[in-house]
């Protein structure tokens, strides 16, 4: 193992991708990073697998590469994957209403709310109004409940805003309705397990040992200014469009995992928009199959119709341009997803990403444990550009 200063870094880069073990060294010398690994692979063949610092605020334990650690939505394309296999079976149908597999829901102007606009962020419900008790986000079915009865911020359809939070509870109960099984079931038996791939949403308490402790800062780092989720307000002074976006973040107390993510029982309840967990050889692992086409988990032509743009432009969430498909984000010249025009995947919150460029067969896993910038991440975007610099461009 060899080190950076105090920092211990271990792992090994194809010749060809030097300058990204340089870039990684670097996120912990400059960037605030706290504890990391990174894993990519090219046409099936992994070309770097690192690992560095620390998966305790304390620094006694070294990253190693079966360390997990919560990764935030990099769990919503986890979970648009579950939902793509059960298209890919007949199970589901992306033109359907929800209302069809999930009658409770078609009320209050959703009637007509189909499950494309529920994956591509168009449903209006990335909030709830009325407030909810802390730790409702631990239960579906209260979750589940409280959305099947919500009005739409917004006419569904007409516009799209990120669900941060939301879109877990939403794409879980539709899965659950149509298969009887969950998003976290589905996860592990149909993608998982024949990947051999070390991700999870609801992790079972033998695996707990292995998660690294997630800080919301760490010396050196430099955080955007605090969101909606870490600065409390009094809802009552915010506007409809304020009170909808601080919502998503923060109704209820700990939706985001602030005051949570830490804790036992975070990490064995099934949040699919929030609290998946995963090494980065297992985030890359999956992403390998997808840059293949869908390596016998996913059809490719399933595959493709998940990862075709639906929506881009402005956000009503975020308010700034966003690009999905179906539950996928897509590459945007103010975020890219590597180099690759084609390329889909997610980004977490402190800046973990799992992607695919099916383009170049490239497959990308990154996870971290000190939060980070939300929007442009310096961490991951120096390891991006060194990627692509690496392929040559």
């Amino acid at each position: 193992m060899a080190s950076n200063g105090d920092t211990p870094l271990a792992g090994w880069c194809d010749p060809a991708f030097g300058a990204v073990r340089e870039e990684f060294a670097e996120n912990f010398r400059s960037r605030g990073e706290l504890g990391a690994a990174l894993c990519v692979s090219v046409g099936g063949r992994v070309v770097i697998d690192l690992t560095g610092g620390w998966a305790d605020a304390a620094r006694t334990r070294p990253w190693s590469p079966d360390t997990l650690v919560n990764v935030f939505s990099v769990g919503k394309a986890l979970s648009a994957v579950v939902v793509a296999v059960l298209v890919a079976n007949g199970t589901l149908d992306v033109e359907e209403r929800v209302r069809r597999y999930w009658p409770e829901f078609g009320g209050q102007g959703k009637e007509d709310v189909t499950l494309r606009e529920l994956l591509s962020h168009q449903a209006g419900l990335p909030a709830v109004r009325g407030s909810l008790p802390e730790r409702a986000m631990l239960d579906q079915d209260l979750m589940a409940s409280v959305l099947a009865h919500e009005r739409p911020w917004w006419k569904p359809g007409t516009a799209h805003g990120y669900h941060v939070n939301t879109f877990g509870f939403l794409v879980a109960e539709v899965v659950r309705r149509a298969s009887g099984l969950t998003v976290g079931q589905l996860l592990r038996r149909r993608v998982a397990e024949p990947l051999g791939a070390d991700v999870h949403i609801g992790l079972p308490a033998s695996e707990h040992a292995r998660v690294a402790e997630f800080v919301w800062s760490s010396p050196g780092s430099s955080p955007e200014p605090a969101p909606p989720d870490v600065a409390p307000v009094d809802p009552a002074l915010l506007t409809e469009e304020q009170r909808m976006e601080y919502n998503a973040y923060r109704n209820p107390p700990g939706l985001s995992g602030i005051g949570w993510v830490n804790m036992a029982e975070w990490r064995s309840t099934e949040i699919p928009s929030t609290n998946g967990h995963a090494s980065a050889r297992g985030v890359a692992r999956v992403y390998t199959a997808l840059a293949a086409g869908g390596g016998g988990i996913v059809p490719s032509a399933v595959l493709d119709l998940f990862t075709t743009e639906v929506v881009a432009g402005e956000d009503r969430v975020l308010h700034r341009p966003s690009r999905f498909g179906l539950g996928f984000q897509l590459t945007q010249p103010e975020r890219p997803l590597g180099p690759g025009a084609r390329s889909f995947g997610h980004f977490g919150a402190g800046g973990s990403l799992g992607f695919a460029d099916p383009d170049r067969r490239l497959a990308f896993g990154y996870v971290v444990n000190a939060m980070g910038p939300r929007w442009q991440n310096p961490r991951n975007r120096a390891l991006l550009d060194a990627v692509a610099a690496g392929l040559g461009g």
